[in-house]
């Protein structure tokens, strides 16, 4: 059992019992699963993007691939997905069912439309059928039914806050959220766009458009369809430092609430999400691969974080880090060296052989002991040999010049 924190936080005026939310995804596409999923105790959920009534969606199947070691086939998600085969007509309905059954729980819906009678429609129907928040996909790698086709609405800053205000204009009270791209020049400049528009927040962010692979003997792109293939939308741990970076440039310059979303895996990336500014974390590609039960790990991991820290709320660590992130001219000069944790080392070499042949020749190699040793002349501190340690026997020393203080930094992931 996890210790007794409260997880509970307000949320653009919305209880949430803990901080992690379904997104708008495969997980909250059908209704048994979406009702499964808050059941199973997930703080509230985003329905999958909706549409109205009319409006192809032409789905492919198999729309789905990844890419990772053996061990762990899933770093990266990715999906040639669009969005909801189920149009507003059935989304009103489970809307309803939803809020119902699970009155505590926020129950949310995102949307997506070609012109502003169908954006302010959707909202219209979503508000009479009780919906606690709407989402807006601005951002759907596969294009969002924007200015120019295949691109995604949130590429156009004058789109942006234009359907940002239309949205608004019709949910009225009801909070919401706009979702957009990291691929654009300026994503601050985008964030103040949706700010401009009225919306109350962001979710940043969305998968990224990439190409998952290829099959190098038949030269057919993953995942193929008779052959032939299209860009996915890339999830999971892959694009975690993408979205860590998205939020805090927009958290740092824009005064608007954020949901986090793209690429947290587990409690301590959620953790990671909210101190750069995020206010909750959702989640897509962790229920997909382990289930619905792993909001237990992440609810359990976050309290005892927060218990250990000495933090009374989620909402205690958002932004804590945002002091820290600094330009590259803002950054201290001191004086780093590598040192061996030597109860530590297994003997591989591997820090060897990365600094002779990619680093400064600062590691001489004890073939016999198998063990290396540090030239302090050579070794400049740039800490190549730490990222690639398998047991993290290697950490680096800093001392300011003029100061008898010394730091040490042991990378833990």
């Amino acid at each position: 059992m996890y210790k007794k924190i409260d997880l509970s936080m307000e949320f653009l005026g919305i209880r949430l019992e803990n901080p992690f939310i379904l997104s708008a995804a495969p997980p909250t596409d059908e209704f048994d699963i979406a009702y499964n999923g808050l059941k199973a105790g997930w703080g509230g959920i985003i329905l999958k993007t909706t549409s109205v009534e009319g409006n192809s969606v032409p789905l492919k199947y198999p729309m789905m691939s990844s890419f990772g070691s053996m061990s762990r086939k899933v770093i990266g998600l990715g999906n040639i997905d669009l969005i909801s085969g189920y149009q507003i007509d059935e989304i009103e309905k489970r809307v309803k069912t939803l809020k119902e059954v699970f009155p505590e729980k926020m129950i949310g819906a995102s949307i997506m439309g070609t012109k502003k009678e169908d954006w302010q429609t959707l909202v219209w129907r979503l508000k009479k059928a009780g919906v606690d928040l709407i989402e807006c996909s601005f951002s759907c790698p596969q294009g969002s039914m924007g200015e120019e086709a295949g691109r995604m609405l949130a590429q156009s800053i004058e789109a942006t806050e234009k359907v940002a205000r239309w949205v608004k204009e019709a949910a009225e009270d009801i909070p919401v959220l706009i979702k957009i791209t990291p691929q654009v020049t300026d994503i601050v400049e985008v964030a103040k766009a949706v700010k401009r528009g009225g919306a109350d927040g962001i979710t940043a962010s969305n998968t990224i458009p990439s190409l998952l692979g290829i099959d190098i003997n038949t030269f057919e792109p993953y995942p193929s369809l008779f052959g032939k293939g299209a860009y996915s939308g890339l999830s999971g741990p892959a694009i975690k430092p993408i979205t860590l970076r998205t939020i805090a440039e927009i958290a740092k310059n824009v005064d608007i609430t954020i949901s986090g979303n793209g690429g947290a895996f587990n409690w301590r990336d959620a953790v990671e999400f909210m101190a750069v500014g995020a206010s909750n974390v959702q989640f897509c590609t962790l229920p997909m691969h382990y289930g619905f039960r792993t909001i237990e790990d992440l609810k359990r991991g976050f309290a005892h974080y927060l218990s250990d820290m000495g933090f009374n709320s989620p909402l205690d660590i958002v932004g804590k880090a945002l002091p820290n992130i600094k330009s590259q001219d803002e950054l201290p000069s001191p004086k780093t060296l590598a040192e061996l944790v030597e109860e530590k080392c297994v003997g591989c070499g591997l820090c060897y052989s990365a600094c002779f042949d990619g680093g400064h020749m600062a590691i001489d190699w004890d073939s016999e002991k198998r063990v290396p040793h540090f030239d302090e002349e050579k070794c400049v501190g740039c800490a190549m040999c730490m990222q690639i340690c398998p047991v993290d026997a290697i950490k680096m020393k800093e001392k300011i010049e003029g100061s008898n203080s010394v730091y040490y930094f042991v990378e833990k992931r």
